[in-house]
C-alpha cells in the first residue's frame, strides 16, 4: 500500500509541476524587480491615454519612441494578457487591458528611464 502511494504521489507532484511548469510560458513578458520585462529584459510601460480599451492611442511617432509589444502571428490571449489591433493593423499585446509598451531611450535591461515621462508613461507591473 506504500508503494502504491508512493508512486501516486509522485506521478501527482510531477503533474503538477508540469502544470506549473507551463502556465505563464506563453506569456510574452514576465516580471522582473516588481516590474513587466520583454524577452529581452528591457521594461515595458503603459501609456494613461490609451483610454479605450483594446485600443492604443500610441501609433506613428508615438510608436518610434515607445516601440510597442508586438505579438507574434498566430499567437493567443492567455490570462492577463490579450491582443489589440493598432491602427497600422499590427497585433500588440496588452496586459490587463492596457497595451505595452518599450521606450527607445532604455538601453540596457534594468533601465527605467520613462516611467513618469511627460506624465504619462507608467511603468507595467504585475
Amino acid at each position: 500500500m506504500f508503494r502504491k502511494l508512493s508512486v501516486s504521489a509522485l506521478v501527482f507532484a510531477s503533474l503538477l509541476a508540469a502544470g506549473c511548469a507551463s502556465m505563464g510560458s506563453d506569456a510574452p513578458a514576465k516580471a522582473a524587480d516588481g516590474v513587466l520585462v520583454g524577452a529581452n529584459g528591457m521594461a515595458l510601460y503603459t501609456f494613461d491615454r490609451d483610454s479605450v480599451p483594446g485600443k492604443s492611442a500610441c501609433n506613428g511617432p508615438c510608436a518610434t519612441n515607445w516601440p510597442p509589444l508586438m505579438a507574434a502571428s498566430g499567437a493567443t490571449a492567455s490570462g492577463d494578457w490579450s491582443i489589440v489591433t493598432r491602427d497600422d493593423g499590427g497585433k500588440q499585446w496588452a496586459y490587463k487591458g492596457k497595451p505595452v509598451y518599450f521606450w527607445a531611450k532604455d538601453q540596457k535591461p534594468g533601465d527605467r528611464t520613462g516611467d513618469g515621462f511627460n506624465g504619462a508613461w507608467r511603468l507595467a507591473r504585475p
